[in-house]
Parts: C-alpha cells; sequence; structure tokens
C-alpha cells in the first residue's frame, strides 16, 4: 500500500504545479513531473500527445488562458494496479471539476465571462517518480452547453453540474483497506461480464439489480443526461442505447483498477458499435463509430450505487460524419 502512497504523491505535487502554473509556464512545469516520452490521450480534438511541451501547447496552455482563475474541485483520488496488464502498473485516479472564469473561446466556444465547470476525471501512470502516461477526459459539450451553443438535440436524462459521492468518501489521500478495493474490483468485473455481451438472457431490469442497487445514480456525460434508481436508468439510458446499436464489439480497457470502495477503467476504445438509429436523436448511420469511455464507480455494500461517466462524443459523432467543433467554428 505505501506503493500506492508514493505514487499519489507524485500526482499531488503534478497537479499543485500545474494548478499553479501560468499558461506560458504550465509545458515547464509538466516536463519536470512528466517522463522524458510522456504519452498523453485527450479527448477529440486533442487525442494523443507526446511530450510535456505538445501537451501543453495543444491543451493546457489554451484552457488556461481561456479560463482564468483556473482552480480544481476534486471529487475523487484513488490509486491501484492495473488489472489489464496482470497488476504490474499503478496508476491514480483524480475527477472532479476544472472551474475558472469563462474570459476568452476556447475550440470555439464562445466566453461568457462567467463561472464556468469542466468536468475531468485523468489517469495517471507513475513509474520511478514520474508520470509516464495520461489519460485526461473532459467534457467539452458540458462547457458548450454553459456557453449556450448546446450542439445537442434534447437528451433523455438530465443535464446537471455533477456532484462527488453522497458519502463524501471519494477522496483517498490515506491508505485503504486492499480487501475492500478487491471487493469492488470483483463487482465491476461482474458488471462488465453482463454489460459487455447484452446477452445475459434477463430482463434489462433483473440484469441490473445483480450488479447494481436499486437507488442507483448513473451521472452521464452531456448529451446524455444523469439518471436515478434502476428503473428510471434502463428507461433514460440503457435501454435506448442498447437499441440503438447493433454488432457491439467486447469490452476493451487500457487501465482497471480500484481502491476501497472506489474503482474505474477507460478504454481506447472501450468498444464499437453500429448505429442503428435513436441514440441522442440521431438517425441510423450503418457506420460502426469507436466509444471511448471512462466509468468511475462507487460500491455500496456488495453492489455499485454510483457512476460517473465520460464517453467521447465528439470523437464518435465525428466518425458518424458529424463535426461539432467544426460546424461551431464555421459558423461564428
Amino acid at each position: 500500500m505505501s506503493e500506492f502512497q508514493d505514487a499519489k504523491a507524485v500526482v499531488r505535487a503534478y497537479q499543485a504545479a500545474v494548478d499553479a502554473a501560468s499558461p506560458n509556464a504550465v509545458a515547464a512545469v509538466l516536463a519536470v513531473h512528466s517522463a522524458a516520452d510522456y504519452l498523453w490521450r485527450g479527448m477529440h480534438p486533442f487525442d494523443i500527445r507526446n511530450g510535456a511541451q505538445e501537451v501543453a501547447d495543444a491543451f493546457w496552455s489554451p484552457l488556461k488562458t481561456a479560463l482564468t482563475s483556473l482552480t480544481r474541485r476534486e471529487d475523487i483520488f484513488m490509486a491501484g494496479r492495473n488489472q489489464m496488464d496482470d497488476f504490474q502498473s499503478i496508476w491514480v485516479v483524480s475527477m472532479g471539476h476544472l472551474m475558472g472564469l469563462h474570459d476568452a473561446p476556447w475550440l470555439g466556444i464562445p466566453a461568457t465571462r462567467k463561472m464556468t465547470f469542466l468536468r475531468y476525471a485523468e489517469f495517471s501512470k507513475v513509474d520511478n517518480g514520474k508520470i509516464i502516461e495520461t489519460a485526461l477526459f473532459c467534457d467539452i459539450p458540458h462547457l458548450m452547453v454553459q456557453a449556450g451553443v448546446n450542439p445537442f438535440p434534447p437528451q433523455t436524462a438530465a443535464h446537471l453540474i455533477q456532484p462527488g459521492p453522497v458519502t463524501h468518501t471519494g477522496r483517498m489521500d490515506v491508505a485503504q483497506d486492499a480487501a475492500e478495493g478487491e471487493k469492488t474490483l470483483a463487482v465491476i468485473n461482474a458488471m462488465i461480464n453482463d454489460l459487455g455481451t447484452w446477452q445475459s438472457g434477463l430482463p434489462l431490469v433483473e440484469e441490473l439489480a445483480r450488479t447494481w442497487n436499486d437507488d442507483m445514480i448513473w451521472w452521464g456525460p452531456a448529451g446524455v443526461g444523469a439518471t436515478y434508481t434502476i428503473e428510471r436508468y434502463a428507461e433514460q439510458h440503457a435501454g435506448p442505447f442498447r437499441a440503438s446499436f447493433t454488432n457491439r464489439t467486447g469490452t476493451g480497457h487500457l487501465c482497471r483498477l480500484a481502491e476501497g470502495e472506489f474503482g474505474g477503467f477507460f478504454g481506447w476504445p472501450n468498444f464499437t458499435a453500429t448505429a442503428t438509429g435513436g441514440f441522442m436523436g440521431l438517425p441510423a448511420t450503418g457506420k460502426a463509430g469507436e466509444f471511448r469511455v471512462v466509468d468511475i464507480y462507487r460500491r455500496g455494500g456488495d453492489k455499485l450505487s454510483e457512476n460517473w461517466v465520460f464517453i467521447d462524443l465528439l470523437h464518435w459523432l465525428k466518425g458518424q460524419g458529424l463535426d461539432v467543433l467544426g460546424r461551431l467554428n464555421a459558423l461564428r
């Protein structure tokens, strides 16, 4: 467990330095805390970047220029060994909101000069005191909605600023009981087995009840929304989603871990599926599309209770022939 605490300390130092850095200084700060061959994955339009300078130029410097007085409001902080490489590597996960004043355009999203929240989930692979790999998912459409340029038709669930865990226990700066993390990972794996096949043979609500508590909360991304209780989740997301796609591939992740009552994963992509129509009010395209997804979970007792979800919808939509950011910039 001391290895987890050491890795967390590396990420805490990185966070403090990046959060305090000016737009012009963030590249130098990243270079101190990351490896020379640093690999960074971000949502569309950032995708894969290499090295501190490229990551700063593409993401952090423009973001810090647009969202002034940027601060981190963290809800979950955990570390664990990655199941996907037979528990060899250690990753640290941070999730919450980056809050700032939207004082300049970013990605063509117009400035509001008002407080704004950018949902984020960041996975950091730590080795030898450095961050060697990052996956940073942020809900760009959520920021667009706040700026008054919602790119999506009405969604099936609720659009909200998303709070952290109802238990307020997600920031795990201290070491956790290893047995609790193993229990969380086991129920996540059981849920993935059900979700990844869509062929359990059970009615959807009964399938979900195998691994979810009845009062579950599913905090979905902008464009899909949040929903509460198994029945409403089935009605407002899981059911419509399954009805909108065929030819779903198996689930693939680059990282999957748990600590205490929390766990999560990300994929690149998690799976592909062919759009047959209906998802987010969109017509069928007949095209297979990639779903890059982050899921963060809280376990309550023996089952899952909360789920924070990030989907790179801009990447998926571009693969379906709709360039949301390109259209936004063309209209301005």
